[in-house]
């Protein structure tokens, strides 16, 4: 199952937390309302020219939802500045909670399922840019692959499918060939193979060779990565400014010069490691662990005191 690697899921931290804008006077309208000790309250639509800085136009929506004692609650609506949804999440008490759907910028969606505690818990859907489901994943109430998992290629295809518990793999798991035909049965006890049980198949049919890499694997494409800057480790922390490929250590910062991934790479993939997914604000919000080239599950974020 290596090389079918789960996404570092994308459940933006821009979509996480309340945005900076410029606020609006206190009045009687019950749009934008800010009460007489300065709290947001009411529903709220924010416009381009709440939001100085981005591709909005002034005039054009930007994100709606309601706000209760300075807090976002319900159901808010981001959009893209082509006018396209680009999330639909459920708030609690000023945080994310509940059910969310998030999507590509040409309109289908991205992501959906229920996000609490900063994790997905039960049926969780990831889905190819045209369309079709990549990943059918159930989670269990820590977060935690738990129940029958499934994997797809971009054509509808089954590529893997099998049990979890507990986040670990369990039992038998079927990997087939693009084509549909069967390309492999594991059995697995505690997520370890019984490699003695590994049975292999060839295709039966042709399909046309597609990168299988660039299709499951969620870290950034070679010319994205060097957008962001890379540290070797062992190198002293000297930037590495000619890249050709990432292969073992390494260190890699976002435009905020904060760390974004940091562990063992292959063909610019995050194989054993730690994926950090920060809000808009900076503040650490999500910590996805990799082991095996696979996301095994989040790491513990230590709350702001």
């Amino acid at each position: 199952m290596k090389q079918f690697i789960t996404s570092v899921f994308i459940f933006s931290a821009c979509a996480l937390s309340a945005q900076s804008f410029e606020l609006l006077p206190n009045s009687k309208d019950t749009i934008n309302f800010i009460d007489q000790v300065g709290k947001k309250q009411g529903k709220w639509v924010l416009m381009g020219k709440h939001k100085p800085g981005n591709c909005y136009k002034p005039e054009q929506k930007a994100e709606e939802g309601a706000y209760k004692e300075n807090r976002k609650v319900g159901n808010w609506n981001e959009y893209y500045c082509n006018g396209n949804k680009k999330n639909n999440l459920t708030f609690q008490n000023g945080r994310p909670d509940g059910y969310a759907i998030m999507y590509y910028e040409n309109g289908n969606k991205k992501e959906e399922g229920n996000w609490k505690n900063n994790k997905w818990v039960g049926d969780y859907k990831l889905y190819y840019e045209n369309g079709q489901v990549q990943h059918d994943f159930k989670f269990n109430a820590g977060g935690k692959r738990d129940g029958v998992q499934t994997y797809k290629y971009d054509n509808g295809q089954v590529a893997v499918e099998g049990n979890f518990a507990n986040g670990k793999e369990a039992g038998q798991i079927k990997e087939y060939h693009e084509s549909g035909d069967i390309k492999a049965i594991k059995n697995f006890n505690n997520g370890d193979v019984d490699i003695a049980s590994i049975k292999t198949f060839d295709a039966k049919k042709e399909v046309a060779k597609k990168d299988d890499a660039a299709k499951y694997a969620p870290n950034k494409s070679l010319t994205e990565i060097k957008k962001e800057e890379i540290v070797t480790a062992g190198v002293g922390g000297n930037k590495n400014n000619i890249v050709t490929a990432l292969n073992g250590q390494h260190i890699l910062y976002n435009k905020n010069k904060q760390v974004s991934k940091n562990g063992t790479f292959k063909d610019n993939r995050l194989m054993e490691g730690k994926a950090f997914i920060y809000d808009d604000n900076g503040l650490l919000n999500r910590i996805a662990i990799y082991k095996d080239g696979i996301y095994v599950g989040d790491g513990t974020v230590e709350k702001e005191k």
